[in-house]
């Protein structure tokens, strides 16, 4: 499994930076959302994951949590799925992320949207 690494190029950037290693990571269908719903809601079985996930397809949840697990943000114990101390850090500085984009989202309402 091959999952973004810093020091190495990733998907819209060739500079090795961590940051967008991250961005890459989290940019996969329903990689932040696995994050999200396993720090809000907590543990996890694959099936209450893929509902909360909107049924997201079975293949697709298995290659995110493997990438997941691969980047050491979510685990797998006796209750189900979870995220890491790694992972936890993660959702808590992007819970502040969220709050802005909600902000910014009502900034753009009625702007219109121009094309290059």
């Amino acid at each position: 499994m091959k999952i973004p690494a810093p020091g190495k190029p990733v998907r819209g950037s060739q500079s090795g930076a961590p940051i967008m290693a991250l961005f890459d990571l989290l940019g996969r269908r329903w990689a932040m959302g696995i994050v999200w719903i396993l720090s809000e809601q907590g543990p996890c079985t694959f099936r209450e994951l893929q509902e909360k996930c909107d049924n997201l397809s079975p293949t697709t949840l298995n290659t995110r949590i493997a990438e997941l697990r691969a980047a050491c943000l979510v685990d797998r114990d006796a209750t189900g799925y979870r995220v890491t101390p790694r992972g936890r850090e993660l959702y808590e500085m992007l819970v502040p992320l969220g709050l802005w984009a909600k902000e910014w989202g009502k900034d753009l309402q009625g702007v219109p949207v121009t094309q290059s």
